[in-house]
């Protein structure tokens, strides 16, 4: 049975009660759910997740979907969360909390190679360094696994928005020095760099 039937099923059970099937739901997902919410809340992603969880267990008998279903659904949810925690926090300064930090996969691009091949804290802090919605569309579309439209409809925000920012993201991160040195050296036979800018050229999203 293929992931993503077993999440099918356990969607399905957890709906009806089960809580075997929300157990399958939350190990697939959490780890997933916590690295992007490092990045949104810094420290506060243990608490910030666990309100997720919550909202999604007492809402899940209204959900109606399928497993991407869920998963987008699950990531709005932390979203929103992740934006009240954020608002409170800037009501207490004297307890700040600092985002964009935590653990995230490599982003699947030209950039791809050399985050892989590194350690999750060392790709994130260059992930730290792009503006709020660039980073913010890499994490969802590389670390949640969400699909252009699923992405956009988390954000509030146009499909071609979210390419775009992703995009960006993706072509600033190929660009730093510390990713190119970290990158393997390119096939030229396969004509993998781009004769007008020199660079890798970047993979769809």
């Amino acid at each position: 049975m293929s992931g993503d039937d077993e999440l099918a099923r356990a969607l399905i059970a957890a709906a009806g009660g089960d809580e075997a099937g929300f157990a399958i739901l939350w190990r697939s997902l959490q780890p997933a759910l916590l690295r992007y919410l490092r990045v949104a809340v810094g420290d506060a992603a243990e608490d910030v997740a666990s309100e997720t969880w919550l909202q999604a267990a007492r809402d899940l008998e209204r959900f109606d979907g399928d497993p991407a279903g869920f998963r987008a659904w699950l990531f709005r949810i932390a979203r929103h969360r992740a934006i009240d925690n954020r608002r409170s926090a800037a009501r207490r300064p004297e307890e700040p909390t600092d985002s964009f930090a935590g653990q995230m996969p490599a982003a699947r691009d030209a950039a791809s190679d050399a985050l892989e091949q590194a350690d999750t804290a060392w790709a994130l802090r260059l992930v730290a360094t792009l503006p709020r919605d660039q980073a913010e569309t890499v994490m969802l579309r590389v670390v949640a696994g969400l699909d252009v439209a699923s992405t956009a409809r988390v954000l509030g925000k146009r499909p071609g928005a979210v390419r775009v920012a992703t995009m960006r993201g993706l072509r600033k991160l190929a660009s730093m020095s510390a990713v190119q040195e970290r990158s393997p050296q390119p096939d030229r036979s396969r004509g993998a760099i781009d004769p007008a800018s020199g660079q890798a050229r970047p993979g769809e999203v």
